[in-house]
């Protein structure tokens, strides 16, 4: 590794650091609990400590280090962490630790790295993996050592597998799923109708209209029906348990088994489990049906996020028809629903944590390659309708 190149990835971490401590301290201002706001506290004051380290580093090496300035997804995605719950925020920010022991061990690989770099370097590594194991409690209720705690490690059903985002992921999918149906279908009638702007302006007005309430509904029954089996088969495993307690526990000694415990293992680990009926009952639905209660979001809450968020989308490649007409409108349109499709992807780093510019631009890719086809179809079918 060049010293070029080792100056740019300590650059790297000390903006990682920076940013870390400015999550950590915005989740710390509005946590309730004493100690979880303790440790949060602690955890930004070492990554201050750590950036500082890098910033003293690269004046060392003649690199002039100005104010840390965040860039507008850094504000966002930080926004989106004091939004989400305790679980989201925590895999979310642990997923940025990961990002951050990648970088430092990267920069370990460098055979040539100076000893008190590798010494520094690996100081800071010890600690984010420290935090990553901070944010892990901060998730789960169970002290390190509760059996409770090794079940859910052993049966995946950790809060801290939910999936990341809640209503802002959801959001972003309606956003483009509406985007995408309607830029489709004001293509597709702008070529087939020679962009009549009265024909496109209502066709695009009734699929945005019919792509937020088809969403809307979508989400609600289908996490309401969801939750309905959920319920049934958690009715029917309780009844089981009350009526035969010891068939029970011995299925889940035999899932244990599977895992790879031994006989005598499993069967401990069952009768601790079977001490809670109702760990147990969650334990068994999880292995036998493979269903979970987190993995069920508040059905109203789904629909409302996925109707107005789908309504926005759909009504971006309709806007310019109110005020243009022809090709005017529909270039502005494209245009318009082009940048929009771009913010879009990128606002998906929000939840994914990948590169927004790519990110972004597979997005674009993909909305213009189907209003293109869209377009297309509709010169094709345009003689068939005069």
């Amino acid at each position: 590794m060049s010293n070029e190149k080792f100056i740019v990835n300590l650059r790297q971490a000390w903006r990682d650091e920076c940013n870390a401590a400015r999550n950590y301290q915005a989740l710390a201002e509005r946590e309730r609990d004493p100690a979880r706001k303790e440790i949060l506290e602690r955890m930004a004051a070492s990554e201050v400590k750590h950036a500082e380290r890098w910033a003293a580093r690269l004046k060392e090496l003649g690199v002039q280090v100005s104010e840390y300035r965040e860039t507008a997804s850094e504000r966002a995605r930080r926004w989106m962490l004091t939004q989400s719950s305790a679980t989201a925020a925590a895999q979310l920010l642990e997923a940025d630790e990961a990002k951050a022991d990648a970088l430092y061990e990267h920069m370990l690989g460098d055979p040539v790295i100076a000893e008190s770099d590798r010494s520094a370097i690996l100081e800071a590594q010890r600690e984010e993996i420290a935090h990553g194991k901070m944010l892990e409690d901060i998730a789960e209720p169970y002290p390190a050592h509760h059996p409770q705690r090794k079940l859910n490690k052993i049966l995946g059903a950790e809060k801290w597998h939910v999936t990341a985002g809640g209503w802002i992921g959801q959001a972003i999918y309606g956003l483009n799923d509406g985007l995408g149906a309607a830029f489709g279908v004001v293509s597709g009638v702008a070529g087939a109708t020679n962009v009549n702007g009265d024909f496109v302006l209502l066709s695009g007005l009734a699929a945005a209209i019919a792509s937020a309430l088809s969403m809307g509904s979508g989400a609600y029954l289908a996490t309401k029906s969801e939750r309905e089996v959920y319920e049934a088969e958690i009715k029917r495993e309780k009844r089981e348990i009350e009526e035969n307690p010891e068939e029970e526990q011995e299925e889940m000694e035999l899932f244990y088994q599977l895992k790879g415990f031994s006989a005598d293992e499993s069967k401990k680990l069952a009768a601790q489990l079977a001490k809670k009926p109702d760990q147990l009952l969650k334990a068994l639905a999880h292995e036998e049906l493979g269903l979970s209660e987190q993995s069920f979001p508040n059905p109203w809450r789904s629909a409302v996020t996925a109707t107005i968020s789908t309504a926005v989308g759909a009504i971006v490649p309709v806007l310019p028809f109110f005020f243009w007409s022809g090709m005017t409108a529909l270039v502005i349109s494209f245009a318009i629903s082009t940048m929009v499709h771009f913010i879009i992807g990128a606002a998906k780093v929000l939840v994914t944590g990948r590169s927004w510019l790519k990110s972004g631009t597979e997005m674009t890719i993909v909305g213009l390659g189907e209003a293109l086809v869209t377009y297309a179809v509709g010169l094709l079918i345009a003689p068939m309708i005069g």
